[in-house]
């Protein structure tokens, strides 16, 4: 599957910390930034933290049941191989990142199965990896 890079634009009111966990704590590669935004490499993609007032989703998510979990919406993220999922929620446990929802699989067994897990950015930005064993199940129904 050949897909073309995305371009994200995200809100965030604490520039500095942001510039930190995308970089640091993720390990993402920085690209063009100024006093005011910061463009990361996220998975291939192009991902942009802009320096923005405290928005209403960044205050108090908004959750949706899936699989027993209080989901927050809105969010994005990636989907990973299950062995760049695995070593990314290392990194991120080792690190003592809270979880909105720890890192499992979700409907084991069934058609769709796949490992997630949920966060906050520093600036209450919600982030969903995950990863299917069979990536042919993506959009499976």
């Amino acid at each position: 599957m050949s897909l073309s890079p995305f371009h994200l634009a995200i809100p965030v009111y604490d520039l500095p910390a942001a510039r930190h966990f995308y970089g640091e704590v993720f390990g993402l590669a920085e690209g063009r930034s100024s006093d005011h935004w910061v463009d990361f490499d996220f998975y291939g993609h192009q991902l942009v933290i802009h320096e923005h007032p405290r928005t209403e989703s960044q205050e108090a998510a908004h959750t949706n049941a899936v699989d027993g979990h209080d989901v927050p919406v809105p969010h994005f993220g990636i989907v990973l191989s299950w062995p760049e999922w695995e070593a990314l929620a290392e990194r991120l446990r080792a690190r003592g990142t809270q979880f909105v929802i720890e890192p499992y699989v979700r409907f084991k067994g069934q058609v769709g199965e796949q490992a997630t897990m949920f966060l906050f950015d520093p600036c209450g930005n919600a982030l969903e990896f995950k990863a299917f064993k069979d990536m042919s199940q993506l959009f499976a129904k």
